[in-house]
């Protein structure tokens, strides 16, 4: 990955400023680029997809490897004039009417408008081998990795209300599906009856950790010794968007109806409740895919590029009505 880091000096105020450089962020600063915008994306270097082997679903790019991908966007976002800085946000605030976020290494960035393209964290289940496996086998998306594990013997971990949702859409990948109800109660008479007709498995008894032999996933071992293989396991995460750092700034995230996290709370075109403040990609939208998010990434830039030029052209009016103002009074002498 390109690591390119411009050195800034305090007096460098930028139009943005975007914390986060995955694809949200990068596609929101290559059109605010495109824009004539000085732009400076500030990136942490965990991206949310690194274990994956590859990005799917997204045209042209299926199948690129999610370190690639942010490779090129950075090299296109430079290509524009923006600065990439690599480093971790530690706190955000404001210097007057403009934004500013504070580096671990002390560096302050300051900029007119904010935009927070943080991404989220994924809560996993703490089984042993789920968090060294995840994004490998362990998955949670169908429609990001279903293709890939096609056919094979795959097993829902129960966490939450959504596993019986998750067993039936895996259904469509493979007809080897099993539920592992794990801390999860016994579905309703109306859920078994769907997982029944679909030829679901549904396996009572807690997961106590993932059978791992020469780095490949064998199966799960049950609390009473079962050892039930597998070639893929499915699991339900917590979303919860990164934004403890814009707290101080008032930045509002709210809890997701379907109860799998939080998210920062935007209005139209990702505008949050503080003004000159957006947010794009995960952060705004947990099930937001990459390509779905770098589209967002790229409205949102276009909107916060209008929010600007709106501030220039009051601007430019004031001045333009002093001076037609003093011009008349000068004739009137």
């Amino acid at each position: 990955m390109n690591t390119h880091t411009t050195s800034l000096t305090s007096t460098d105020v930028y139009d943005v400023v975007i914390v986060g450089g995955g694809a949200a962020g990068l596609s929101a600063g290559l059109m605010l680029g495109r824009c004539r915008r000085s732009v400076a994306i500030i990136d942490g270097g965990e991206p949310r997809n690194a274990p994956a082997a590859g990005v799917h679903g997204f045209l042209t790019r299926d199948g690129m490897k999610p370190a690639e991908l942010l490779a090129i966007g950075r090299g296109e976002v430079e290509s524009y004039g923006g600065t990439i800085i690599d480093g971790q946000v530690v706190a955000a605030g404001r210097d007057g009417k403009d934004f500013t976020v504070t580096l671990a290494s002390g560096q302050v960035v300051t900029g007119k408008r904010l935009l927070i393209a943080t991404g989220l964290v994924d809560g996993l289940p703490t089984v042993p081998g789920i968090s060294e496996r995840w994004g490998r086998d362990v998955l949670h998306c169908p429609f990001c990795h279903g293709w890939e594990v096609r056919d094979q013997t795959i097993g829902i971990l129960a966490t939450g209300p959504m596993a019986s949702h998750q067993a039936l859409l895996f259904r469509q990948w493979s007809d080897n599906i099993t539920l592992f109800l794990h801390t999860n109660p016994m579905p309703a008479a109306e859920e078994l009856e769907k997982l029944a007709a679909r030829g679901i498995r549904v396996v009572e008894g807690t997961v106590q950790k993932l059978k791992v032999e020469e780095d490949s996933l064998r199966g799960v071992v049950l609390d009473d010794g079962r050892t039930i293989p597998l070639d893929a396991v499915v699991v339900g995460p917590t979303f919860n968007a990164r934004a403890e750092v814009f707290a101080d700034l008032g930045v509002a995230t709210v809890a997701h109806e379907s109860g799998a996290g939080t998210f920062i709370a935007t209005g139209d075109a990702g505008a949050t409740n503080v003004p000159g403040v957006w947010a794009v990609g995960n952060a705004a939208n947990l099930m937001a895919q990459v390509l779905a998010s770098a589209a967002d990434g790229s409205w949102t830039g276009a909107m916060i590029n209008m929010s600007l030029m709106e501030d220039e052209l009051q601007r430019d009016l004031a001045a333009h009505r002093n001076t037609t103002d003093a011009n008349q009074t000068k004739v009137t002498a």
